[in-house]
């Protein structure tokens, strides 16, 4: 049971950072260790290292007999702390980031354009 779970909780960081940093093109999401390889410098040291031990759990939850040895509670602190960190940026929040920020600068330039003709017109007495 303990590693399935280990395995579960590497493959869903893995997909976390994948979904935030990229680093999987098409197919399957690939490996924790992969994913560290290819985009680990984009996490906080501190998280970094706890990646790297959730991903040497995920590497040692694959061997029966070492799999029973593994410190669960390490794995598991690593996987909170990681899913807390990447969570809160979902594909929804870039999504609407990516479309908030060109139609915020939009509406300021619009109303910076109003305020500018409304300015010229005060001045020029037809208001």
């Amino acid at each position: 049971m303990q590693a399935e779970q280990v395995q579960q909780w590497a493959g869903e960081v893995a997909a976390l950072m994948a979904s935030r940093f990229g680093g999987a093109r098409r197919g399957p999401v690939p490996d924790l260790a992969t994913m560290l390889q290819r985009r680990g410098g984009a996490l906080p040291r501190r998280l970094r290292r706890e990646a790297v031990l959730l991903a040497e759990a995920d590497r040692l939850s694959h061997q029966p007999r070492i799999a029973r040895q593994l410190d669960l509670r390490a794995a598991q602190r690593a996987h909170l702390a990681l899913t807390q960190h990447l969570r809160p940026l979902g594909a929804l929040s870039r999504w609407r980031d990516r479309i908030g920020g060109p139609l915020a600068a939009a509406v300021l330039g619009l109303m910076l354009i109003a305020a500018a003709v409304i300015w010229m017109m005060v001045r020029r007495g037809a208001i």
